[in-house]
């Protein structure tokens, strides 16, 4: 744990002061972050078969699916992508503090079980530029009902700082909460006091420890029918793991499309995965 502090203390020392000084919690919070990813690079990549047919059979199991949301989707996002990149801001891999953005697939995704669904309660962990955010809550306007909130640890550097949730907008205060901090941190009271979820999404950090812990939170409040997104599952045994230690669902393994390649992953792309629970369960 020394040698990863003094490791991130070298790397960004303006950074590390502000947050020793302002935000102690936080930078413990990173530091063990950083051990745990050291610990897990370890182990041998995750690399499943992504299924060719998963959009066909997300929407045989979605119970009211508007018509016309291919369509919907396809106006809405170019447009999404294109307010953000007109602001001087990258998309795309690597793009926020060397993280992804939500790319085309997932957020389509997202957008069929937001609006098929017709949630009261989403949670999301994760926000970065906010792309996921924003067309969840574009979902939700259009269907008229529904909140959404969302966990994430915002950066320590104040320019990308300013840069959490710019895809968003100026969205109706009722309809979403931003809530500062770790999901080890904030996960459990908020789906504590919200009692149940119909829609779970995992995009904050990609550890195995993180994944499992996120995945078995939100499984335990998620309503039956209800869904749970996950992101990059190919960069950790999370979405695996919790695979063999739960029944009552069907999983989907698909394969992303972000705007341009992703060399970091081995198929030039990554994977997402979809739990989609049992209406029994």
């Amino acid at each position: 744990m020394l040698t990863t502090a003094l490791r991130y203390i070298a790397e960004h020392p303006r950074r590390a002061w502000n947050a020793l000084t302002n935000d102690p919690i936080s930078i413990w919070d990173t530091l063990q972050d950083r051990l745990v990813q050291n610990r897990e690079y370890k182990r041998p990549p995750y690399m499943p078969d992504a299924d060719p047919r998963w959009e066909e059979k997300l929407a045989a199991r979605i119970p009211s699916e508007p018509w016309g949301i291919a369509d919907e989707f396809a106006e809405l996002w170019p447009r999404v992508i294109s307010s953000v990149e007109a602001q001087g801001v990258p998309t795309g891999p690597m793009s926020f503090n060397g993280y992804n953005d939500g790319d085309t697939a997932f957020v389509r995704a997202i957008w069929r079980l937001a609006r098929g669904l017709r949630p009261a309660h989403v949670v999301e962990t994760g926000v970065a530029h906010g792309f996921t955010s924003r067309l969840i809550l574009e979902a939700l306007e259009r269907n008229r009902a529904g909140r959404l909130w969302s966990i994430d640890r915002v950066p320590f550097d104040p320019a990308m700082r300013a840069q959490v949730g710019i895809a968003v907008g100026q969205p109706q205060p009722f309809r979403w909460r931003l809530i500062e901090g770790t999901s080890k941190r904030r996960l459990p009271a908020l789906l504590s006091s919200l009692g149940r979820v119909d829609l779970f999404i995992h995009d904050s950090l990609h550890t195995e420890q993180n994944v499992r812990f996120e995945m078995n939170c939100a499984w335990e409040v998620l309503r039956p029918g209800g869904a749970m997104v996950i992101d990059d599952i190919d960069s950790n045994w999370g979405f695996e793991e919790f695979l063999k230690t739960h029944d009552g669902y069907m999983p989907l393994i698909c394969e992303a499309e972000p705007i341009k390649p992703d060399p970091r992953r081995f198929n030039g792309k990554g994977l997402f995965g979809i739990i989609l629970k049992d209406d029994r369960a």
